[in-house]
């Protein structure tokens, strides 16, 4: 349970923390919001008004309720010791527009701090309303139960066999191939009859569900995966991730003597990477990586090493091993993840999948205090930044990598060269000044509706194999401190058959795909020339400030 404090600049806020949440409150129309436990900028979230009622409810429009983590509210009075009192807890959360506590602390409390006068009813009636609101909404107050359409539903429903088929595919579009050294994957059933399958997760289950987790409707691991392919020898030469020991060595390395091919199936579990549990390092654990060159020395055929992690590894050791002959990523891939790998390793299916974040070097770790929660880097300090977005050291896989048994070519079919950002007439004197034009527009002083830039891009596929790519369309701002290095603005995932092309649009919004944040918290579009990028692709936009016409020719 992180309780710490976090201390988080106006600009990282509105330019990555609060992102992903205003997103899906404004696009994705969610209905309930979740404060935390630990404190921003001296405050804990849950009792945070500018936070609950003026962004959340305020300024993004929540039709919904605002929960807490659970015990949250309890947390802050007894563990950070936010408030004299568990009433003055109660009132605080409730009044800074916390709608539903989970736990039990304000039912307690809540009632006393009333009688106190530190909460009005007012302030009770409008959580509630929130609340129920969303409950009417589900039609939770329509009658018996029993005629509600989502009563019936159970396990028959959820483990349906369109359902489990979603799984599978779902783990197969995820698996990301890192490394293939002379096209060694996909794995041929006639060459590689005999394969030796090692490793600590090789005939897991539970593993590859992550943390937080319902029940699996059924299970295929690595091993039973692969042993639908060829012939298969099982060694997990570790008993478990934490791999202490080396007793079982030996054993693998005979095992990889014998096969046609070799699977390695590597990495973590919830027991180095869940809640409560933050890793020490970014290595992998224990003697894993001994265990993984040793089989791979002693292998006769190809060495495949297959890691299953939520967080990034560093595996530069395996990436430039010409002994391992190639890297899959599974992640955590569900209940079918073992028949994904198995099919992806045999070829059954091209992998398409992308890393969701950078793979950084164990050094990284050591210039990032995990106590700081600054976006940019700061070289007088020796801090080297969070993300691709503003990290510029060296990686193992960079944000967005991942390889396919086939070719992809992309032409850019279609593209504008100019955009003109119109300013309201009002804004005459600020456009006069020339500092405030080189620092951008505001995106509340011009029309986002209307900048909108449609991107055209070819995509051919040059090879043998029918395959699926994934276009991830990247900007860079003009120079500008602060700026991002470059900021993922636009993707798309389009299947192409060998031979064929196929042509994909992405819509670039300007107000919110090319804009930047100042040290202030201020959204601006910056004027110049904004560099976009697709693969080998570059294209720039020059983006220039105009003034709206207010006396427009009339028919």
């Amino acid at each position: 349970m992180q309780l710490d404090m976090s201390r988080v600049s106006k600009q990282d806020l509105e330019d990555t923390y609060n992102v992903p949440f205003e997103a899906c409150v404004l696009e994705g129309k969610v209905a309930s919001i979740m404060c935390s436990y630990n404190q921003v900028n001296g405050k804990p979230t849950c009792v945070d008004p500018n936070l609950l009622k003026g962004i959340v409810r305020g300024e993004w429009h929540l039709n919904g309720y605002i929960v807490s983590d659970c015990d949250s509210v309890q947390v802050l009075y007894e563990k950070q010791h936010y408030t004299a009192s568990p009433e003055e807890a109660a009132a605080d959360s409730i009044k800074a527009g916390l709608d539903l506590d989970c736990g039990n602390f304000l039912a307690v409390h809540t009632e006393q701090a009333v009688r106190r006068g530190l909460l009005s009813e007012v302030d009770v009636n409008n959580a509630l309303a929130n609340t129920i609101a969303v409950q009417m909404r589900l039609g939770m107050f329509d009658g018996e139960r029993s005629a509600h359409p989502f009563e019936h539903l159970g396990s028959k429903d959820v483990c349906s066999p369109a359902h489990q088929q979603l799984a599978l595919e779902a783990a197969r579009q995820g698996i990301v191939l890192l490394k293939n050294r002379g096209s060694s994957l996909p794995l041929s059933t006639k060459s590689h009859q005999t394969v030796a399958v090692i490793g600590p997760n090789s005939d897991v289950t539970a593993t590859m569900i992550g943390n937080y987790a319902g029940v699996a409707c059924g299970y295929t691991s690595p091993l039973q995966g692969i042993g639908r392919y060829a012939k298969t020898i099982h060694r997990v030469g570790c008993d478990n991730v934490a791999c202490n020991g080396v007793q079982g060595f030996e054993d693998a390395e005979a095992a990889a003597r014998q096969a046609d091919a070799t699977i390695l199936v590597m990495g973590l579990d919830q027991s180095i990477e869940a809640e409560s549990r933050d890793r020490l390092g970014l290595l992998l654990p224990g003697y894993q990586q001994e265990l993984v060159s040793r089989v791979s020395k002693a292998s006769k055929g190809p060495t495949v090493l297959v890691l299953m992690s939520g967080g990034p590894i560093d595996v530069s050791f395996a990436k430039f091993d010409p002994q391992i002959s190639a890297i899959l990523w599974a992640g955590y891939p569900g209940q079918a993840g073992g028949a994904a790998i198995a099919d992806v390793l045999f070829g059954t299916t091209n992998p398409g999948g992308r890393l969701p974040m950078t793979w950084y070097p164990e050094g990284y770790v050591v210039r990032l205090p995990m106590t700081i929660m600054d976006m940019r880097a700061n070289p007088f300090k020796g801090y080297p930044g969070r993300t691709y977005r503003f990290y510029k050291g060296p990686v193992v896989f960079p944000f967005g990598y991942g390889l396919s048994y086939t070719k992809f070519n992309l032409g850019l079919a279609h593209a504008p060269k100019d955009v003109s950002v119109t300013v309201p007439h009002a804004s005459l004197l600020a456009l006069k000044n020339s500092s405030m034009i080189s620092n951008g527009v505001k995106i509340k002083n011009t029309n986002c509706d209307e900048l909108i830039i449609p991107i055209h891009i070819d995509v051919k596929n040059t090879g043998t194999l029918h395959g699926s790519f994934s276009l991830l369309l990247f900007s860079t701002p003009p120079p500008g401190m602060w700026f991002t290095n470059k900021q993922l603005i636009g993707f798309e995932k389009v299947n192409v058959a060998a031979g064929s092309m196929q042509q994909v649009k992405i819509d670039v919004q300007v107000c919110k795909h090319l804009s930047v944040v100042d040290k202030n918290g201020i959204r601006k579009i910056p004027m110049g020339e904004h560099k976009l990028q697709i693969g080998d692709l570059e294209h720039s936009i020059s983006v220039q400030a105009s003034l709206e016409d207010i006396n427009p020719a009339r028919p």
